[in-house]
């Protein structure tokens, strides 16, 4: 299997963020991602599938993230803030779990305080593939369309993104829905 950024040198990268070092804080547009995103991995705790194609007509964030990712405990909880701000306008936010072992996920989950709907990509097979992920947390904004129009691979997460999210979440939300 294949490792994201992390699993090397766990310890020594906990102080700089989850990343390789030639992967720079970024945000690229649609231009790569002309179809909508077909994906369908389980729910935590259930394990019913989950169609992403169901959410189709929203603006979906997409946050991969694993327990052992320090940035990772920074951003998820903003992605609940958003949720909270922006869900009554369509707006739905999934944190895609890329651990080994999903019994980590309930107690994580637990202490963070996340209400988060949780999808499970067991050794991050889809979001690797996929996706092309190198790096914790990654994550995604997909338009009305299911059509990813902004990536953000991160060098640790920080507060100072938050409003750059904002600003890419609220021009989608003004879009007309398909």
């Amino acid at each position: 299997m294949k490792q994201i950024a992390c699993s090397v040198a766990f310890g020594a990268m906990l102080a700089v963020g989850c990343a390789k070092r030639e992967s720079a804080a970024s945000a690229t547009g649609s231009a790569q991602f002309q179809a909508p995103l077909e994906l369908k991995l389980p729910l935590f705790p259930s394990g019913d599938l989950h169609d992403l194609a169901k959410d189709r007509g929203s603006v979906v964030l997409l946050d991969v993230w694993a327990t052992w990712c320090e940035p990772c405990r920074d951003a998820l909880p903003v992605y609940q803030r958003f949720l909270e701000q922006y869900g009554p306008r369509g707006f739905k936010v999934y944190a895609i779990n890329v651990d080994e072992d999903s019994r980590q996920i309930a107690p994580f989950v637990r202490e963070m305080k996340i209400t988060l709907p949780v999808l499970i990509d067991r050794d991050a097979a889809f979001v690797e593939r996929q996706l092309k992920v190198e790096v914790l947390p990654t994550s995604f904004i997909l338009d009305r369309r299911g059509i990813i129009r902004y990536r953000h691979d991160k060098d640790g997460f920080v507060e100072a993104v938050v409003p750059t999210y904002r600003a890419e979440i609220e021009s989608l939300l003004v879009e007309k829905a398909p």
